[in-house]
This record gives C-alpha cells, sequence and structure tokens, in this order.
C-alpha cells in the first residue's frame, strides 16, 4: 500500500471513528439524532490545524451551545485537499448528522457529497468556499473574497507608489476564496495601476514551506521585487519566514490575508504592511443558526441563499480600532 493510500485509510478511519464516538445513528436527515430530540450538526473545515478555521471553530462552537445542538467537527488534520476531506464528509453521511456544513476544498470534487446529502435529505450549508453548483445547497455563507483581493491591491499600490513588480502567494487554485482573491488583486492592477506588474502566482496549498520555497525563487529571480500579495495565512507564514531569512523584511511590502495573533504581532514589527481580515466566527455562527432553522422549519423566510461578509484592511495605524477582527486562538 503505498503512503498516500495508508494515510487515506487513516484518515477515513479517524474520522468514522470520531464520529462513532460523539454522534448517534439516524434513518432520516430530518429527525433529531439523539434521543432527547438534540439536533447533531456536522462541520467538516478545509483543514482543522489552520488558524483561520481554528477560529471558525471556536464561532461554531459558541453558537452551538447557545443554541443546544451537538457539534461535530472533523477535518484533516495537516492538508487543505479533497483526498484529505472527502472521508470526513463520507463519514458524516454515513452517520446520518442531521445537517451538515462543509468547507469545500475544491469545488468539483465535493459536488457528489452534496448531492448524496440532498438524497439522504440532509440540508448542506457551504462556508468561505463553495461548490460548482449551489441549486442543492441550503446556503453559502463568505467572506467579500473579490473584493478583498480588490483592497489588497490598492493598499500594496500605495505603499509601493504606484509603481514596480509584484508577486502573489495563493493557497490552493482550486479553491473559490483564492480565486475570487486573485481576480479582485489582478482586476485592481490592471484596471487602475498600469505602471504595476504582476510578475506571477505560486500556489502553497496550505503548506508553509512551500511558500518560502516559492518567494525564494521569486526573489533570486526578481531582485528589485517591490511587493507581495499572501492570499492566505498560511501563504503568509512562508512569506514571512522567507522575508526574514532574505534579510527583505520591511523593504518589501507584504500585503496578508488574515488575521491570526502571530499576523498581527508581524505586523506590529514591520514584516507585514497591511493584513486583510475576514469573519470566520461570524460565517461559523450564521451557517448553524441558518441550518438549525432549516431542519427545524423555524423563520425560513431569513435563511439567506447567500450571505457576504466585509472584510477590513488592518494597518499598524487603524490596529486599535481593528482590534476586534484578530482572530481568536482558541
Amino acid at each position: 500500500m503505498t503512503k498516500i493510500l495508508r494515510s487515506l485509510v487513516s484518515v477515513g478511519a479517524a474520522a468514522v471513528f470520531a464520529l462513532a464516538m460523539t454522534a448517534c445513528g439516524s434513518d432520516s436527515g430530518k429527525s433529531d439524532n439523539a434521543a432527547d430530540g438534540t439536533l447533531t450538526i456536522g462541520f467538516v473545515p478545509g483543514i482543522a490545524s489552520d488558524p483561520f478555521f481554528k477560529a471558525m471553530q471556536v464561532g461554531a462552537e459558541a453558537k452551538a451551545k447557545e443554541l443546544g445542538v451537538n457539534l461535530i467537527w472533523q477535518g484533516a488534520a495537516d492538508e487543505y485537499s479533497p483526498q484529505s476531506q472527502l472521508p470526513f464528509v463520507e463519514a458524516m453521511l454515513t452517520q446520518r448528522v442531521n445537517g451538515l456544513i462543509l468547507v469545500p476544498t475544491d469545488p468539483n470534487a465535493l459536488q457528489p457529497s452534496v448531492t448524496k446529502a440532498a438524497g439522504l435529505n440532509i440540508p448542506v450549508i457551504t462556508v468561505d468556499t463553495s461548490v460548482s453548483d449551489d441549486a442543492q445547497l441550503t446556503s453559502f455563507i463568505t467572506g467579500d473574497s473579490l473584493d478583498g483581493g480588490r483592497q489588497a491591491a490598492k493598499t500594496l499600490a500605495e505603499q509601493i507608489g504606484d509603481s514596480g513588480e509584484v508577486f502573489i502567494l495563493s493557497g490552493s487554485p482550486t479553491a473559490t476564496t483564492n480565486q475570487l482573491r486573485e481576480k479582485g488583486f489582478k482586476d485592481e492592477m490592471a484596471e487602475n495601476h498600469p505602471n504595476i506588474t504582476v510578475v506571477g502566482t505560486e500556489y502553497a496549498n496550505s503548506q508553509a514551506a512551500k511558500a518560502t520555497s516559492a518567494l525564494n525563487t521569486t526573489l533570486l529571480k526578481y531582485p528589485d521585487l517591490k511587493g507581495v500579495f499572501a492570499a492566505d495565512g498560511t501563504s503568509g507564514t512562508g512569506a514571512v519566514a522567507s522575508m526574514r531569512n532574505s534579510g527583505k523584511a520591511g523593504e518589501i511590502k507584504l500585503i496578508g490575508y488574515d488575521a491570526y495573533e502571530n499576523q498581527i504581532a508581524d505586523l506590529k514589527s514591520g514584516v507585514y504592511t497591511a493584513l486583510v481580515a475576514q469573519q470566520p466566527g461570524a460565517e461559523a455562527a450564521t451557517a448553524l443558526e441558518f441550518m438549525v432553522d432549516k431542519i427545524r422549519g423555524t423563520n425560513l423566510d431569513k435563511i439567506q441563499k447567500q450571505v457576504v461578509l466585509p472584510n477590513v484592511v488592518i494597518t499598524t495605524d487603524n490596529l486599535v480600532e481593528m482590534e476586534k477582527y484578530v482572530y481568536p486562538a482558541s
């Protein structure tokens, strides 16, 4: 058995075991799982170890406690990919959770899971990223990634004097949020900043070391590089390491995405020059609220097919007023 297959089997087994320990079976996605009528909601993040999703988990657990539902939070530990995510999704469906909240790692690869859930009468809400066809979704809740990319471009353009070469480090070429951030960034540069050239885009796939390596190579190829847009938190972590190792920290402007505690520290020290922050806890809380209403048939008129939450730009100049957007660690 190959290493990859062994990993997938291990992940699948872990997911099934965790679900078996935390939820009772049910014959219908519409009925309550527990004997006391408590709803069981499954939540599969993109990658469980990422601070963005940990912040999302904090919001989800707080809302689940408030609503009195059983939340099963399970996801791949260290890889953002459909291969790692699908066993957890399949385990949720096998256990017949009452509702499934999902952060799809690939819009096409996760589409069959949404279709399968619909066949089992299990409502699905996607958060952060989505699938290619939203017809069977109860809702899709996300941050405004397109505008976030534009804000990153505007901020970076101002910081580099509206001229020079810049580079994009992103997470995954298939994640819808990353696609939108890149598009917003490139569109803003092309439309309003003709003297700025985007020299390339590389993908780290939630591996900080890959981001570091990609930026190291780019710095050698483009010694006059003026700015970097790290379109997700892990890419930012790798970019920070590259900046420090190369002695370019503070010299090359670095716009990051998300607002982890370590990112805020790096912003204060001058490695980051700005951060585009999302609201992961609010995204998760909204998903839980919509899901419970959907299952119980209450407040159905308040469930929105799509919710787009605004992002904010954090700099050292506005850090005090924007501190509420810093992601909680636990």
